[in-house]
């Protein structure tokens, strides 16, 4: 070989090698959303939990934690705010999945309001979903009408986890199970539900691995939700471990939160006091402690399994070499939940046949052992207190987020849209498909999750769902509970638990916050809790109250 053609063969692999380094250092980044379902801030190994989550924790422990987090405190304004990134009524959702009559509580995603899908699919991503939909039960708003290449799930707001029968909640409430756009009817207690949303996220990801795209997959368990049904190895697992009682456990979750760094030792000690409608452990009976038991057994072992499946998730990703270039994000889309679901009413008993964990139970985790999910906050689910709008928030991306890292953080839901379109290196559209588009009110994260900088927010953050209404800005929180209209004020720096009232103390900062909340509502179309109630609410009323201001 000569001196020149070896110089030639020398160009060539160095040009090859040169031009791959460039490709792969324009290739767009891979984004996995992970979201579970009525789980408590402190569920989680990482945030302060007995429940073992290896994998989850592996995200948080190589990957940043935030201690602030926000969701909108129930499932469907929840995603409706996650998938377009808009505030819950602008979207189209301001109450739940049903039609109130008017555009901002239409029950279903408007067209002005795009979701990621179809967002990243026009940025050349393949879209995947697999899990819970809840922002449109009409096939005209399903997920492969809004974006998505892949879908498997369940439309509405859930489901049993052995079977596809419809869930009493004082009215019809059906089980549409989708794989794209076709009807799925499983056979009963031929599957477990969180499994079969796992393997239809790694056989999209194996197909979605044939086409030379990046993907962006949405993975939404509706685990550990209600109702507690869990196999029974992963049952197994928990025996014996909730002995002690909410009392302990909640003690010693406040002193792991601690040792780890998501709360402080101040914050520990200013935790909200118990809820008054929790009872003490020690006065309760034999019988009523094995139920109470056998209900956080189950609860533990449902999302035991949801870790096991984000594992199965991972080593898909690592098996494919996706792993270095994949942003994941873990989220919890509300605090958990105080709604006593066996009980609620005959129907519900009726339906309550078999023993906790089994297909033909109908149990909730109920106030007492939420209490201790939500540590160190007030309240649940559905309210805007802390213990209801909390939520983990894990980032992982290896070599790009700094491993171990906790900051402050005081995101939202909102904020998620723009990262995820700052990462993929597209912008939101002003018009799509000749309609103007509502454009995004939220903050990229990228500068948080990517150089550590602290997230500094110019707008405040607020809330509006069932006429409970909040506002965030700085360390202040200004919240009211319906059916109270009356405005409550918290430093949340000293008192993330809530539990002094320091209205009376600062009432220009009242007023200043108030007055935010009025413009915000205009802007996003909120209606008076009163004019818009349905006759049937929800759910049933009850109390969030955590001891006295």
């Amino acid at each position: 070989m000569t001196t020149k053609y070896k110089i030639q063969v020398l160009l060539l692999v160095l040009g090859a090698a040169l031009l791959g380094t460039s490709q792969a250092q324009t290739k767009k980044p891979n984004i996995i959303l992970i979201m579970v379902d009525d789980m408590g801030y402190s569920d989680l190994g990482a945030y302060g939990s007995e429940i073992q989550t290896p994998n989850i924790d592996k995200l948080a422990y190589e990957g940043l934690r935030l201690r602030e987090f926000y969701n909108n405190s129930i499932c469907a304004p929840t995603r409706a705010s996650l998938i377009t990134g808009q505030y819950p009524h602008k979207a189209g959702v301001g109450y739940f999945d049903v039609n109130l009559g008017i555009p901002p509580y239409q029950g279903f995603l408007n067209k002005e309001s795009l979701t990621f899908g179809e967002v990243l699919r026009q940025a050349g991503y393949s879209t995947l979903l697999s899990g819970k939909w809840h922002v449109g039960n009409d096939s005209l708003h399903w997920p492969k009408q809004r974006g998505f290449d892949r879908f498997f799930g369940v439309i509405g707001g859930g489901s049993n986890y052995f079977d596809a029968e419809p869930m009493p909640l004082g009215r019809p409430y059906p089980v549409v199970i989708l794989e794209d756009n076709q009807r799925q009817k499983p056979k009963a207690n031929s599957y477990y539900f969180t499994d079969e949303i796992t393997n239809h996220a790694v056989q999209f990801l194996d197909e979605q691995n044939k086409v030379d795209k990046p993907f962006f997959l949405y993975l939404a368990y509706t685990a550990p939700h209600w109702p507690l049904q869990a196999l029974p190895e992963d049952i197994a697992k928990y025996r014996g471990k909730y002995d002690a009682g909410w009392d302990a456990l909640r003690k010693e979750r406040l002193a792991k939160q601690v040792k780890l760094g998501i709360i402080t030792q101040a914050q520990a000690d200013a935790a909200a006091a118990r809820d008054v409608e929790v009872p003490d452990w020690d006065n309760l009976t034999f019988e009523e402690k094995q139920l109470w038991k056998a209900k956080m057994e189950v609860y533990a072992a449902m999302l035991d399994r949801a870790d096991q499946g984000i594992g199965k998730v991972l080593a898909k990703l690592k098996e494919l070499k996706k792993d270095d270039n994949t942003l994941v994000i873990f989220i919890s889309d509300n605090g958990a939940p105080a709604e006593d679901m066996a009980h609620r009413d005959k129907n519900q008993a009726g339906r309550n046949t078999g023993p906790v964990g089994t297909a033909g139970s109908f149990e909730s985790q109920g106030k007492p052992w939420s209490f201790v999910s939500n540590t160190p906050f007030r309240s649940f689910k559905s309210f805007a207190y802390e213990g209801g709008i909390s939520s983990p928030f894990i980032a992982w991306f290896p070599g790009k987020i700094k491993a171990g890292s906790i900051a402050k953080g005081t995101a939202h839901l909102i904020d998620l849209a723009p990262t995820f379109y700052d990462l993929a290196g597209t912008s939101y559209p002003g018009t799509y498909n000749g309609v103007a588009t509502n454009q995004l009110p939220g903050k990229s994260l990228s500068n948080l999750l990517f150089k550590g900088e602290e997230l500094q927010r110019s707008e405040p953050i607020f809330w509006e769902r069932a006429g409970n209404r909040a506002v965030r800005k700085g360390k202040w929180k200004l919240v009211s509970i319906y059916p109270s209209y009356s405005w409550e004020l918290y430093d949340l720096e000293k008192d993330r638990g809530e539990t002094q009232n320091v209205a009376r103390l600062n009432p220009l900062v009242v007023d200043e916050l108030s007055k935010l909340y009025f413009h915000w509502a205009k802007q996003n179309g909120v209606v008076d809790y009163d004019k818009i109630k349905p006759a049937q609410p929800l759910l049933p009323p009850t109390r969030s109250t955590a001891g006295t201001n």
